[in-house]
C-alpha cells in the first residue's frame, strides 16, 4: 500500500511552516537554529517525496538530501559554536541582543 506524493508533501509544507513560525516569533538564539533545521529537514522530506514519486523515479532527489544533512551538520556545529562564544561574552542567548556584534 503506498501512500499518495500529496501526504510527503502535505507533511513537508507543515513542517516548513512551523520552522518558519519559529523563526521569525522566536526570541532564542537556540530555538532559532532548530527552526532552521527544521525547515532544512521538511525541504529533505520533499525531495525524498520527489525523488521516489518523479516523472523520473531515480536517487537524484535522494542524493541532494545527503548534501543538505551533511550542509545542515555544518551550520548546525558552526552556529552553536558561535553561539557558546557569544554566551559568554554577553551571559544571554536571546537573539535580539546580538544585533551588534562589535566588541
Amino acid at each position: 500500500m503506498l501512500m499518495p506524493v500529496s501526504s510527503y508533501l502535505a507533511l513537508g509544507a507543515i513542517l516548513f511552516c512551523v520552522g518558519l513560525y519559529g523563526v521569525l516569533t522566536k526570541r532564542n538564539a537556540v530555538m532559532v537554529l532548530f527552526s532552521i533545521e527544521l525547515m532544512l529537514n521538511a525541504a529533505n522530506i520533499n525531495l525524498v517525496a520527489f525523488s521516489k514519486y518523479g516523472l523520473y523515479a531515480n536517487q537524484t532527489g535522494q542524493v541532494f538530501t545527503l548534501f543538505t544533512i551533511t550542509v545542515a551538520a555544518a551550520e548546525a556545529a558552526v552556529g552553536i559554536a558561535i553561539l557558546f562564544a557569544l554566551y559568554r561574552n554577553r551571559s544571554t542567548a536571546e537573539a535580539d541582543r546580538f544585533q551588534s556584534l562589535k566588541g
